[in-house]
């Protein structure tokens, strides 16, 4: 295989990617456009809205909590103190969310009346580790505006022995689910085998409604953003050790003939299902999902994308396009962990255009799964070995509109910057900060102005005091942020000024309970003029117009 550094197909993007600072774009009618829609250039490099954010694992404690702090003297604040400088990376990189791991093996990161404390808090299974992790996590994400996306996997019940349960129940929590019913569980690969793990059953309906259940009790309790599954449903292909469900399939085929066409019918009401009940509890939820990279290889079916490698539709029963085209997720999040380049199996440059194809026309939300794991690693290969790489993703992905936001895998690894890669793409594309997209179709009721009521210098920076008038009750009729815009000198902005973050230079949490709200700009020089601006945005981040001008001389 002959290493071009970029495919054809990757360098007319990025060359493309590379024009679109020159080009015109319909800017959205928010913040001081005055709800109109006007033609601006902006700089593609500072897209005002984009999702940023990064994977915190907590399966097998990959990322958080370390299996240190089981130890600890105090493994409360230790844990504490370890998810707390997590967000303290997702604020340098200026990230508007966290993707956190709150129910890796049918456990619980909650005092959950459905399924038993996760494991991977204490070291030992269902034990209470004396502190609620979920409210705890959600809450110091907001406190820092960054959205919380509780990260679930609805189906595994435990991982390979030695380090987990393996295929014995009994090792599982004595109050598990899954003990109680062991006729939900399957073994795969076969008991016995190595890497072999227990899973609920996809296809006995009270399996299906059980789980929906125990996620569901974490939506309507806790004040979590968005709800994220991962690409695990029916477990990966081991072998030729086959899925043990053929007497499921005969009790509950519901008429399907087909087994393979019924397990992905079984994926198929679960995330339909799971969607419409987070939408009746709350419907500023959002729901993504993050499959597997490929759907099908044109091969196999002329809608699939130009690779060759394994297909999410087949081995673990995953439909995703269909889930877009149905619009049963909000956002989708495809783990395009390949690099761009001749690779037959699965090219980034490929698989970019394919995603962005199937969202286009749908309301869902496309964001790119980055494999910050791979980078600076030689075993998978020289082209990650280039320090650039990830950064060149982004470059691409600024070609197709449809692409919303990156998610990185995982934060362990955006942390390590190993070849100085994460600096690299932090650098030359989340320079500034960025709100999180709109859902437009989502509810959502227009937000007054506020009102700057004290610009002044103080020791520490430029001090501003601003208003919210009232604008509504609950979630969708308050302000829950602020966006803080300066621009230099004193002088009124225009509406272009705010299409996209060259002047945005903030977001805050709005202070609970209180109309007055306060923010200190520590990087105000002495002595410089400034104009601020103040837009409100509600939960789903849309725009208030914003306040009047606010001048500093």
């Amino acid at each position: 295989m002959k290493a071009t550094r970029l495919s054809a197909a990757g360098l007319a993007a990025a060359l493309l990617g590379a024009l679109v600072a020159a080009t015109p774009v319909t800017a959205a009618p928010d913040a001081a456009t005055g709800g109109s829609t006007t033609t601006c250039v902006t700089d593609p490099v500072m897209p005002k809205r984009q999702f940023r954010a990064m994977w915190i694992a907590s399966v097998t404690n990959i990322d958080w909590p370390t299996k240190a702090s089981w130890t600890a003297p105090d493994q409360i604040a230790t844990q504490k103190a370890e998810y707390l400088a997590w967000l303290d990376l997702a604020e340098r990189l200026n990230h508007n969310a966290v993707v956190v791991q709150i129910r890796p093996t049918a456990d619980a990161f909650w005092p959950s009346p459905h399924e038993p404390w996760s494991e991977y808090l204490t070291g030992v299974r269902g034990k209470d580790p004396g502190w609620d992790p979920l409210a705890f996590v959600v809450e110091e994400a907001h406190k820092r505006n960054l959205e919380f996306h509780g990260w679930f996997n609805p189906y595994r019940v435990s991982m390979p022995a030695p380090s987990g349960a393996g295929a014995d129940l009994s090792k599982l929590a004595p109050n598990h689910p899954a003990r109680q019913h062991p006729e939900w569980t399957f073994a795969y690969p076969p008991a016995g085998v190595a890497g072999s793990r227990l899973y609920y059953n996809p296809g006995i309906p009270e399996v299906r409604e059980f789980v929906q259940t125990a996620m569901m009790d974490a939506v309507t309790r806790y004040d979590i953003d968005g709800v994220h599954f991962d690409d695990y449903f029916y477990p990966y292909p081991s072998g030729t050790h086959q899925v043990p469900d053929d007497v499921t399939f005969a009790e509950f085929n519901r008429g399907f003939t087909n087994k393979a066409d019924w397990r992905r019918d079984n994926i198929n009401l679960l995330i339909q299902e799971m969607n419409a009940k987070i939408k009746a509890a709350k419907p500023w939820v959002k729901f993504g999902v993050s499959p597997f990279g490929i759907w099908r290889n044109k091969a196999a079916d002329p809608l699939g994308s130009d690779t060759t490698g394994s297909q999410s539709y087949d081995i673990i029963s995953a439909d995703t396009r269909r889930w877009v085209k149905e619009e049963w997720i909000d956002y989708v999040v495809p783990q395009l962990y390949w690099y761009i380049g001749q690779y037959p199996a699965a090219d980034y440059a490929r698989l970019v255009p394919w995603w962005a194809d199937v969202v286009k026309g749908t309301r869902v939300q496309l964001y790119i799964g980055q494999a910050d794991y791979k980078s600076g690693q030689p075993a998978y290969g020289s082209y990650w070995m280039n320090p650039r790489e990830l950064s060149d993703h982004l470059t691409l992905n600024r070609s197709y509109p449809e692409v919303l936001g990156n998610v990185h895998f995982s934060a362990v690894q955006v942390r390590a910057n190993r070849l100085g890669a994460t600096d690299i793409y932090a650098a030359e594309h989340y320079s500034r900060p960025a709100l999180v997209p709109t859902m437009s179709h989502l509810p959502a009721k227009p937000l007054l102005m506020p009102v700057v009521t004290r610009a002044e210098r103080q020791a520490d920076g430029v001090r501003l005091r601003w208003r919210q008038p009232a604008d509504g009750v609950g979630p969708l009729g308050t302000a829950a942020s602020y966006a803080i815009y300066r621009f230099d000198g004193t002088g009124p902005a225009g509406g272009c000024a705010f299409a996209d973050a060259a002047h945005l230079v903030d977001t805050v949490r709005a202070e609970a309970g209180s109309a007055t709200q306060s923010w200190v700009d520590a990087t105000a020089e002495a002595g410089k003029r400034y104009t601020y601006y103040v837009t409100a945005l509600d939960r789903l981040a849309n725009e208030s117009p914003a306040s009047p001008p606010s001048f500093v001389r």
